[in-house]
């Protein structure tokens, strides 16, 4: 995959050295001022998500997109790089009162992503049907459970099923929502946050889909984050909790075939309440 020819060709001049980074599902390479990433043709259509909405989009919002397309059998996006670095999952080394600050600025921008209202092409892609794992309502949810009779020990079980009763009827579809916003899709220059990337699982939903990304992903800080959160969305803290609750089941849940260990003891975590005050 050339990824350094990819680049030379959208800023129509050599892009310097190009580090290779980690990611789940793409090759990307870092150079002083672009990004590229490239997929194989034949593989996943995400990234095609992305470069539909990449135009659409708030400005501000995430990184420009430079050039997309297809050469041989490689698809590829590159993007302007923005400054920062990804704050990371779980926040390391970040201390309670920087998290706090990353996390209200992060709540402004996706309350401003939430309030967009998206021009009819990106509509239509917001509104695909998407196999996103998340959570769509109760009696979904119940049905997900329910199937794990075998699968988990009878304590997960029985801490799932409570956990699906308390689970309101139905999620919205209405907003538009990144749905995967944990802190390794986020740029930081210091404190302040300067980009929201990877767009590929954005879809009409609901903004507890965000919410829940924020606060999970923020490692020791999750609960001073929550509490932001119902600040700024004035969410009663509980039912925040229980919202947030209901969605890591589903997620967990649709896991577990790919990663049982792994998933399973995150199950434990999520039936033994930590969610809620210990």
């Amino acid at each position: 995959m050339d990824a350094r020819a990819i680049a030379t060709s959208a800023l129509g001049r050599d892009p310097g050295p190009l580090t290779p980074v980690s990611s789940r599902s793409h090759h990307v390479y870092v150079g002083a001022d672009v990004v590229v990433k490239l997929i194989a043709a034949d593989d996943h259509s995400r990234l095609d998500r992305e470069i539909a909405l990449a135009p659409h989009l708030p400005p501000g919002l995430t990184a420009p997109l430079l050039a997309s397309g297809q050469r041989h059998d490689v698809r590829y996006a590159v993007y302007t790089r923005v400054p920062g670095t990804a704050p990371g999952m779980d926040l390391p080394g970040t201390g309670e009162r920087a998290a706090l600050d990353l996390a209200r600025q992060a709540i402004e921008r996706l309350d401003a992503l939430h309030a967009w209202t998206p021009p009819e092409p990106a509509g239509l892609i917001l509104a695909e049907v998407l196999d996103h794992g998340g959570f769509t309502g109760r009696d979904a949810l119940v049905a997900q459970t329910e199937k794990l009779a075998g699968v988990v020990p009878p304590n997960v079980l029985d801490g799932l099923k409570a956990i699906a009763s308390r689970a309101p009827e139905h999620a919205l579809n209405t907003v538009p929502v990144h749905a995967d916003c944990h802190w390794d899709n986020w740029l930081a220059n210091g404190t302040e946050l300067t980009a929201l990337l990877d767009f590929e699982w954005a879809r009409f939903g609901d903004p507890l889909d965000d919410w829940f990304f924020l606060a999970r992903f923020s490692g020791p800080h999750m609960h001073a984050v929550l509490e932001a959160i119902a600040d700024a969305t004035e969410i009663p803290l509980d039912d925040l909790r229980v919202e947030c609750e209901v969605r890591e089941a589903s997620h967990l849940i649709a896991d577990l075939p790919f990663d049982h260990a792994r998933v399973l003891t995150l199950l434990e975590q999520l039936v033994a309440g930590i969610w809620w005050p210990q």
